[in-house]
């Protein structure tokens, strides 16, 4: 499954509304398209459908509590500081914002590679 274009567009727009600290790209990674601050993944349009994005370790329990919030999986392993957000966690605007806000904070927490 390609990753969807028109989720692709819109985490363009949210990641336009913050100040990011390092260069932005994009790369197709995972059947998807991610975002990298300075080097370290923070968001992507998921080759699955709808989001992955990097967390705050410490903070996934709590974030795994929000509707559409799933751990991200590899090779059937749990990935820490990594979740998943299914479409329907992505609907509105404003949700798909703080998704792609917490991503943006915890890539640009990183050193830079």
């Amino acid at each position: 499954m390609a990753y969807d274009e028109d989720l692709a567009d819109r985490i363009r727009v949210a990641i336009g509304k913050v100040e990011i600290d390092g260069p932005l790209t994009e790369k197709r990674m995972f059947g998807g398209l991610a975002f990298l601050v300075a080097g370290n993944m923070a968001v992507a349009a998921s080759g699955r459908g709808g989001l992955m994005l990097r967390v705050e370790p410490a903070e996934t329990a709590a974030l795994l509590e929000q509707p559409h919030a799933a751990p991200m999986e590899m090779r059937g392993r749990e990935m820490a500081g990594w979740l998943r957000v299914d479409a329907a966690g992505v609907e509105s605007d404003e949700d798909l914002q703080r998704w792609v806000e917490l991503g943006l904070d915890r890539a640009g927490s990183l050193p830079r590679k």
